[in-house]
């Protein structure tokens, strides 16, 4: 995949996430803000709990950082998939993170 490829797929999970969060906000009362700056998307959940998920151009992958650890993501047959150990795709770890921090089950 070229560096412009990857940059088009990180952009489009990114802002999906983004307006997963949108909407956890608007519509389930959750107190989320979603803060994007270039290919890097922060979610603070209470004004204190940061979830990043940001794009690693060179390596072509996707980071996330929560309180409980960091994990790294390969896009593989149209799903980002962890690259340190089996488990669950980028949505399913990003889903599963914000939902402890919020006290509720989310999907993204």
């Amino acid at each position: 995949m070229t560096e412009t490829e990857f940059l088009v797929r990180a952009d489009k999970i990114l802002r999906h996430i983004q307006e997963k969060a949108d909407y956890w906000f608007e519509e389930k009362d959750i107190d989320v803000d979603a803060k994007r700056e270039g290919y890097v998307l922060t979610l603070i959940f209470n004004a204190k709990f940061h979830v990043v998920i940001n794009a690693q151009t060179p390596l072509q992958e996707m980071w996330l950082a929560a309180p409980s650890g960091a994990f790294h993501y390969r896009l593989q047959e149209e799903q980002w998939v962890n690259t340190r150990e089996e488990g669950p795709t980028l949505n399913e770890q990003v889903a599963i993170l914000c939902s402890g921090l919020a006290g509720q089950v989310l999907t993204i």
